[in-house]
């Protein structure tokens, strides 16, 4: 059996109650499900001994604008035993822009999702240490944000002095 058959069956097989919708684009699998699994999910997938996806390559999102789910939260995780690369994906609403950590499954989605949170504002519930990377901590937007001006806001980010 190949492996993206094998998480599948696991997946239904252990989250009955979780609305899993599996699809394939350009050779990636990409597993989109509701935003209170994720976190059951992640451990899941990381502990379980045929699957082990030990290694959370990158955290990130998508704004998508105008759409009910404003943003898509995506997690590209990697088994190294099975040679095999995963998108994990989870809509936030924008009304509600948050979503579970998974940096105590895997510690690498610390960082990750902190650069998350700095870029588009999205909170990750019981983070250890949510707070901004690249902006200062007063700054009020979000650049990643399609609705940030492309050249920014005039005087919103003051220079540092000489």
């Amino acid at each position: 059996m190949e492996i993206k058959e094998i998480i599948k069956s696991k997946l239904q097989e252990n989250f009955k109650e979780v609305q899993f919708d599996f699809s394939e684009y350009k050779d990636e699998f990409v597993i989109k499900f509701d935003k209170q699994f994720i976190l059951p999910v992640c451990k899941f997938l990381k502990t379980n001994s045929e699957l082990e996806f030990i290694m959370c390559e990158d955290v990130t999102a998508v704004d998508w604008a105008t759409r009910k789910n404003r943003f898509t939260v995506v997690y590209h995780i990697y088994s190294l035993k099975n040679n095999y690369r995963i998108v994990l994906k989870a809509d936030v609403d924008e009304s509600d822009c948050s979503i579970d950590t998974v940096s105590s499954v895997w510690r690498s989605a610390n960082w990750q999702e902190r650069e998350t949170y700095d870029m588009y504002g999205i909170i990750f519930n019981n983070h250890p240490d949510l707070r901004r990377i690249y902006m200062p901590e007063e700054f009020e937007y979000h650049p990643l944000r399609k609705d940030f001006p492309l050249m920014g806001i005039p005087g919103s980010l003051s220079l540092p002095k000489k």
